[in-house]
């Protein structure tokens, strides 16, 4: 290796940590603006939370802009606050992965994603936001988990645009999968070529009574890499898929597009929660899927973590980086999950599996999406899965408290050093 090789070709497991930002300022009756850096008082407290980063010796923080900050009107912009967390990753030697989408988009486009000009639009935010860190940040994710955002807002119209079945999951398909190229190409012109792309993708098992539900299990399991397939190319007229899309929207010029436009990740992140990536099909349930009406999930431990990696290494043949995981639970639960999931990623590596990082989300518990939905206080919500715990105080405080998992994190983290 020379020392203008990339990071993720020396050969080292990295360790990151992930600040939740989810961002979605739209409202409609009945719902609440979810904004996890304000939730979780990220917004206050940002610069000591990644000074929790480096105390326990993460190389790399996954950190998202809010974009609907930064750009609140259209033509308008204000990176005054990002000015000073960027200053703040140099000031800590922490590497930024940049979640520039995490979910939500500004709130003068009108149908979000939906809108005809969003691929373009997004595409100008990210140009903007790579010309003003050219040589501080170097490590780009487009958008965070772009199928699960399709079939939220898409399918299921559980957030904005809030479009519902087939036609509108491919049409937010296109969308997002051409905000993702045009994003990777402004990104890289704006930088002089001197980015990295990080892709982020959820990921989606099944178990259960799946000879039951063969063909709809199949179509699945075809989706849960749609979006990655077409940024890449892969797919054209052979594709599963192709049908499918053709039925819904998805016309001849749509998939010319998108074989003569892609955005190859240099890293293919994967995120994997034990708890709930993997749905149960039940011969006699009536599950939907969907956020309100979800099939039941299954704990498939390292088996599922071991096979989704592996799967996406083989797939796009780029190194993988486990770019989510935690156990919600206990401090004692949290590290049985973070030993058990740090053995299984060292045992891929050992058989050759191309695997360069892994990230515990996050620095700090985060609150359960349902409370924009939901009507109980805040507290209900809170899911107890980071390093340090949110411990409201008599003043509404959210304290900071280091719990035991920080300590066994630290450990791997320097320990791989």
């Amino acid at each position: 290796m020379t020392s203008t090789d990339p990071w993720f070709r020396d050969g080292r497991l990295r360790f990151a940590l992930g600040v939740e930002d989810t961002f979605i300022p739209q409202t409609r009756a009945g719902e609440k603006p979810l904004d996890e850096y304000d939730l979780t008082q990220h917004s206050h407290f940002w610069a000591e939370d990644l000074g929790r980063a480096a105390q326990v010796g993460a190389d790399f923080v996954r950190w998202g802009v809010p974009w609907y900050r930064v750009n609140p009107e259209k033509g308008i912009w204000d990176f005054s606050w990002i000015d000073r967390v960027v200053d703040r990753f140099d000031e800590l030697e922490l590497g930024m992965i940049v979640d520039l989408m995490h979910y939500g988009t500004p709130t003068w486009l009108e149908n979000e994603f939906a809108n005809h000009d969003y691929p373009k639009a997004v595409a100008e935010y990210a140009s903007r936001f790579a010309e003003r860190y050219r040589g501080r940040v170097r490590d780009f994710t487009p958008l965070n988990e772009p199928m699960l955002n399709v079939i939220h807002c898409g399918e299921f119209g559980y957030w904005p645009p809030y479009l519902r079945g087939h036609d509108g999951l491919v049409k937010l398909a296109r969308a997002i999968s051409q905000g993702i190229v045009l994003t990777q190409d402004a990104v890289r012109e704006a930088t002089g070529g001197e980015a990295n792309f990080v892709h982020v993708e959820a990921s989606f098992r099944f178990a259960g009574d799946v000879e039951a539900f063969r063909d709809r299990v199949e179509h699945l399991r075809h989706r849960a890499y749609l979006i990655e397939d077409l940024v890449t190319g892969k797919v054209d007229a052979e594709h599963p898929l192709a049908g499918y899309l053709a039925e819904n929207g998805f016309g001849d010029d749509d998939l010319q597009w998108a074989l003569e436009n892609t955005a190859w990740p240099d890293v293919m992140g994967v995120n994997y929660y034990p708890k709930i990536s993997t749905e149960l099909f039940e011969r006699d349930a009536s599950h939907t899927g969907g956020p309100e009406d979800i099939r039941p999930r299954v704990n498939s431990w390292t088996e599922g973590l071991e096979e989704v990696l592996s799967d996406y290494a083989t797939r796009y043949g780029r190194p993988v980086f486990l770019t989510e995981t935690c156990w919600t639970g206990t401090p004692e639960e949290r590290i049985a999950w973070l030993d058990s999931s740090v053995e299984s990623v060292r045992g891929l590596r050992d058989r050759g599996v191309d695997v360069v990082g892994y990230t515990w989300w996050g620095v700090i518990d985060m609150y359960e999406w349902t409370y924009r939905h939901g009507t109980r206080p805040l507290r209900d919500y809170l899911l107890p899965m980071g390093l340090w715990d949110l411990v409201e105080d008599a003043a509404g405080v959210l304290q900071r408290v280091e719990n035991p998992v920080a300590e066994r994190y630290r450990a791997y983290a320097t320990g791989e050093r």
